[in-house]
């Protein structure tokens, strides 16, 4: 498929999510359907999505082992071993996985080949994409542990933290005729710069972009209009109401919460002037959730269950035996040269044991009644 057939479907499924709860709260007044009925149903379909793949990839056989390996495996005691691109512990798995799930230490390691003049291969360092990634998932994180906040009465100490944290550069620009400005949080804008790079390159690099289908782009898109509802709530709506009295753009926090703790403790309530926009921000929030167990997204859990990754590469160490090898009737090299043992000497191949002769059996006969 086309690359500009596949941006354009997955930007006009993103654009369709977007008008739906924009027409159906602004327009029909829909918002138990959109602040009740749609969040329970996603969430739903989250948990139950995501049970129902681990426990298929749990229940995959994974009849030998087969980690991916980068260093040299255990083997003499004066060979040098690479006990975390090889482990054959399983401390050494812990050790590899740690890094993988909190570092991207595989992606830090990526390569690009390249053909240089000459013609010549080289290689070189990919280090923008590993960077990208690390900022879109751990500002990710904070924005997950932030909105925490909304679902919770008290708020834990360590979402307090995190925000602290995030929002270290709080801008202590004195008032706008008495109306205060809000803090800024770092993880929003890191997510959206992040999200907007992984984009740009899916589409720039020619290699990447050929492979890439709709699937592919949909997830980016979903989550920069998520990331840019958000930060228009936060920020442009805040100071249009301050300002100028706006509220297209604004969302009253404390009914957000009202409406949020009403969801988490199952006694939903919709607060009267929310605004639109944050049903719209909530809608996508919901696709996403839904979508997320039927998607390549999926690799939050997968990584763990990934025989590649979560083996020890003990082949040399420990004989594995097949668990669900049944008995197998052998038939032995000795049954089988009795079987054609005179056909195999009439065709000249070689037998343990030559044929008897008519007398060497007429002697044998003798001998036994002799016996």
């Amino acid at each position: 498929m086309n690359f500009v057939v596949s941006i354009l479907v997955a930007l006009i499924a993103v654009s369709v999510l977007v008008l739906i709860p924009w027409v159906g709260v602004g327009a029909l007044n829909l918002q138990v359907l959109f602040g009740v009925i749609i969040p329970y149903a996603a969430f739903a379909t989250f948990i139950i999505g995501i049970i129902v793949r681990v426990i298929g990839w749990g229940r995959s056989p994974v009849p030998f082992r087969i980690p991916t390996t980068a260093g040299q495996q255990k083997t003499h005691p004066w060979i040098k071993h690479s006990k975390l691109d090889n482990p054959s512990s399983t401390l050494g798995v812990i050790g590899r996985m740690a890094l993988e799930v909190l570092l991207f230490r595989s992606l830090f390691r990526n390569t690009r080949m390249e053909f240089r003049q000459g013609p010549k291969i080289d290689y070189e360092w990919e280090k923008w994409l590993w960077l990208f990634a690390l900022g879109f998932h751990y500002a990710f994180l904070v924005v997950v542990i932030r909105h925490m906040r909304f679902f919770t009465e008290p708020i834990p100490w360590f979402v307090h933290l995190t925000e602290s944290l995030d929002g270290f550069l709080e801008m202590g620009l004195a008032p706008i005729q008495g109306l205060g400005v809000p803090g800024i949080m770092i993880s929003g804008f890191v997510l959206l710069g992040a999200a907007t790079l992984l984009l740009v390159r899916r589409v720039i690099v020619s290699n990447v972009r050929y492979i890439s289908l709709p699937a592919d782009y949909f997830p980016l898109f979903l989550i920069l209009a998520i990331a840019t509802t958000g930060v228009l709530m936060r920020y442009h709506g805040i100071l249009m109401y301050r300002l100028i009295g706006l509220d297209l753009l604004s969302a009253d926090i404390v009914r957000v919460k009202e409406l949020a703790i009403g969801l988490v403790t199952f006694h939903p309530t919709i607060p009267q002037g929310i605004g639109t926009i944050f049903f719209i921000h909530l809608f996508l929030v919901c696709m996403l959730l839904a979508y997320f167990p039927f998607s390549k997204l999926m690799h939050l859990g997968g990584i763990f269950l990934s025989p590649t990754r979560n083996l020890s590469n003990s082949n040399r160490l420990v004989h594995h035996v097949n668990p669900w090898n049944y008995p197998v009737k052998v038939h032995t090299y000795e049954e089988y040269e009795e079987e054609f043992r005179e056909k195999m000497v009439e065709v000249g191949l070689p037998v343990e044991k030559m044929p008897e002769t008519p007398e060497q059996g007429e002697a044998a006969s003798e001998d036994e009644k002799k016996e």
